[in-house]
């Protein structure tokens, strides 16, 4: 272990005192946020890693610096920032309390039409949620915010970042029509991924492809069937219908809404208060929870019924996310 970082080490344990404190103070603010305080402390430890014992130093980081460094922080943002991270409802309730409105202010100022900001917004949000996961950890935004400046001035980042994203995206878009004006109609249709029947287009390659495709969606479409009549719901609103989460939060709401008795959770406090709000980000765990039923069920399908090894499975799961994750396939899901 270099010299360094054992010495960054403990110069990090020599300041669990402050730590603690600021961790005591945040969760005495915030008590429902369900911060654990290791998940504050390596958040601390890892934002002193990235902006304060770096590769430039050329002089050693002592106590009272990194003390200070820590009490510079927005410490009670990155409280809130991992709460949210973590999916906490008491946190996003209080998010959007805050800061809602500002983003919702920023994206309307920097967009350059009404619709684009709305649809900035509701990535921003989204992205915010986390909707990918990976090594069975959702990936939330909030994760890549430090703590080192406020959580508006990172949020207006975000935002204008969501924005640029967004722009590039929709310039890279090139219609049919104009494909055919600039470059030929025959370019355009030999640009089609389908191949010619029995031309040497066909290679195996092609139909191996072919063949765990088919396999794929069959264990989509199985895994499909076996949800749970509001998992297909959930799955049709917000794929089909494109509702936003807030609007499913706010259907769910609803007294005659046959997703009440489905979603309505078990908890005393959900049992005395009938008419409590629900949050879009639970509706984001409920979607999560879904996928990841939806992922089991296509494994196992094609490990267990298929015979497909790790590395097959891997190619279909490859192939469903290019191929077959589109609004169309969710039209298949049958409501019974």
């Amino acid at each position: 272990m270099p010299a360094e970082v054992s010495q960054n080490e403990s110069l990090i344990a020599n300041c669990e005192g402050l730590m603690a404190e600021l961790f005591a103070k945040c969760a005495g603010e915030n008590p429902n946020f369900g911060v654990r305080e290791n998940c504050f402390t390596d958040a601390l430890t890892k934002t002193a890693n990235k902006y304060l014992f770096s590769a430039e130093c050329d002089t050693p980081v002592t106590k009272e610096e990194l003390e200070a460094f820590f009490n510079e922080l927005q410490v009670g943002d990155l409280f809130l920032s991992l709460a949210c991270a973590a999916g906490n409802e008491f946190a996003w309730w209080e998010f959007d309390r805050q800061y809602r409105s500002y983003v919702e202010r920023v994206a309307r100022h920097l967009a350059s039409s009404e619709t684009d900001a709305t649809e900035v917004i509701d990535i921003v949000y989204v992205e915010l949620y986390g909707t990918k996961v990976v090594d069975g950890m959702r990936m939330s935004k909030f994760a890549t915010f430090s703590g080192r400046g406020s959580l508006k001035g990172w949020l207006r980042t975000v935002v204008w970042h969501t924005l640029v994203d967004l722009h590039r995206v929709s310039h890279d878009e090139v219609s049919l029509d104009e494909m055919m004006e600039n470059v030929g109609e025959g370019h355009v249709h030999s640009s089609f991924s389908e191949p010619v029947k029995g031309g040497e287009i066909e290679t195996v390659e092609q139909i191996t492809r072919n063949r765990y495709r088919q396999a794929a969606l069959g264990a989509i479409e199985k895994a499909f069937s076996t949800l749970e009549n509001h998992e297909k719901l959930l799955l049709l609103y917000y794929h089909v219908e494109s509702m936003k989460l807030r609007e499913i939060a706010r259907m769910v709401e609803a007294p005659d809404s046959p997703l009440r008795s489905w979603f309505q959770r078990r908890s005393a406090q959900r049992a005395k208060d009938a008419e409590s709000k629900i949050h879009e980000s639970t509706v984001m765990r409920w979607l999560d929870k879904t996928y990841s039923k939806i992922l089991k069920l296509f494994r196992d399908e094609l490990g267990t019924k298929s015979g497909l090894n790790e590395e097959e499975i891997s190619i279909c799961m490859k192939i469903a996310s290019d191929d077959l994750a589109a609004p169309g396939l969710y039209r298949s899901l049958g409501v019974t």
